[in-house]
């Protein structure tokens, strides 16, 4: 497998088409593949619609035609977007046409107030190079944006107002939560309006602001009503994370923790090894390991062949199971990279007691989350029946027969189907116990 390291952090990732399907009987076509990169050139004699049609000529009543998305996802790693790289930025922002492009920006208040000269440059540049339509705007974030749908309506309403089309840009500075909701309204917003992520937390640059989702909170379950879209790209800036208060900077090593476990084994290690300097936000140890979970995150969407999450492996939701429940259980005072790291510790937990993970790569990976300053135990997941019903509702989110993420080692990871629950409530039991 090519190391992180050697990967180009902008690579071009397109939707992989499911296999051909057979005709189940005469009247159902066989899908042709065609080249992605290129349409077969066809002579003057062909007809067009031979690959449409049966061997009789007729269109048949079914047709399966498999076909690709092209997309790209843009990475860019900065030191100071607000100030000295805000050029770089800027470059991202193409015109739609012959008119500099129309832009929005909506800035979370706590990174606004912690960072004024830096946003009145961002704005006083932008002003100079696009079409900014409103000054940047200050909103609230937290997961409170996400439950309260009126977030949502005044995104919509300002891209209306403000005639923003599908080759305008909607740029975000937040944590994950508001990333989620602005990214939201800008995907359903024309059916996609072009987004900017800038992500200002450790959790936003190294997992979520990476991804190819969006969402808000609905009938009070996480991210029930979202969509699957490409941002058109993600700035992850060091400087924005200087003033991140110390248990959103710890916390978000969680997701970073969780694709390490997943994919490389000598990832983890290092993570292990450097936990005391991560926790003391030394930029040596904590840098790295941002950057390289982000682009495992980014090697898994774009190469992995499921980006949009049609099948039913769903491996980066390792640990998210009881995460998703434990956020609402606790009305959302439970962060959550915390509440990841609570689900990595339960589920690593549980695959000692089924599925063969040694007991002292358990205990390592739960001391390894501890050392780092993330809790691994709440009271409330002492509350198992509510806990466990999280499985039921995490298939449903999901779709099809539930399938969960284990940990046979670090770096080899095994799907599941079924999970026994008196094992899973003496997993639970396990980790509060170890953390007592």
């Amino acid at each position: 497998m090519t190391p992180p390291s050697s990967l180009d952090p902008a690579v071009a990732g397109g939707l992989s088409a499911r296999p051909a399907v057979s005709r189940a009987d005469a009247r159902t076509i066989r899908a042709v593949k065609t080249p992605a990169k290129a349409a077969p050139q066809r002579t003057a004699v062909e007809d067009p619609l031979a690959e449409f049609t049966d061997e009789d000529g007729q269109v048949p009543d079914l047709l399966q035609i498999p076909f690709e998305v092209r997309l790209t996802h843009r990475l860019l790693f900065t030191e100071d977007v607000l100030g000295d790289d805000c050029e770089k930025l800027i470059d991202l922002l193409e015109p739609g046409g012959n008119a500099d492009a129309r832009v929005i920006v909506y800035c979370e208040q706590a990174v606004a107030d912690a960072n004024p000269e830096g946003v009145r440059n961002l704005q006083r540049q932008l002003d100079v190079a696009t079409e900014l339509v409103l000054p940047v705007q200050r909103v609230e974030g937290g997961e409170g944006c996400k439950n309260d749908p009126a977030f949502v309506e005044r995104f919509l309403r300002d891209i209306n107002d403000n005639d923003l089309d599908r080759r305008s840009y909607v740029v975000v500075i937040g944590g994950g939560a508001l990333l989620d909701c602005v990214g939201y309204a800008a995907a359903v917003a024309h059916r996609g309006v072009r987004l900017v992520r800038l992500p200002t937390t450790v959790l936003a640059q190294d997992d979520s602001g990476v991804g190819v989702k969006n969402a808000v909170n609905w009938f009070g379950k996480k991210n029930w009503k979202g969509t699957f879209a490409c941002p058109w790209a993600v700035v992850n800036d060091r400087g924005l994370l200087t003033t991140l208060p110390d248990r959103d900077f710890v916390s978000g090593f969680s997701e970073a923790v969780k694709v390490s476990l997943l994919k490389d084994a000598e990832f983890f290690g290092r993570i292990d090894r450097d936990a005391e300097r991560i926790r003391g936000r030394d930029w040596d140890a904590a840098g790295p390991v941002i950057r390289e979970s982000a682009v495992w995150h980014l090697r898994h969407i774009t190469r992995n062949g499921d980006p949009f999450e049609a099948l039913e492996a769903r491996p980066l939701d390792f640990g998210h199971w009881s995460a998703h429940k434990l956020e609402p259980m606790s009305d959302y005072a439970i962060r959550h990279g915390e509440a990841v790291s609570m689900g990595l510790a339960i589920d690593v937990a549980y695959s000692a007691i089924v599925h063969g993970l040694p007991g002292e790569e358990r205990d390592r990976i739960i001391l390894c989350l501890k050392r780092l300053g993330i809790p691994v135990c709440h009271d409330l997941m002492r509350e198992t029946d509510e806990l466990l019903n999280g499985l039921e509702e995490f298939r449903q989110h999901l779709g099809g027969r539930l399938t969960v993420t284990m940990l046979e080692a670090p770096g080899r990871p095994l799907d599941v189907h079924e999970v026994d629950a008196d094992a899973m409530r003496s997993a639970i039991e396990y980790v509060c116990d170890f953390d007592a």
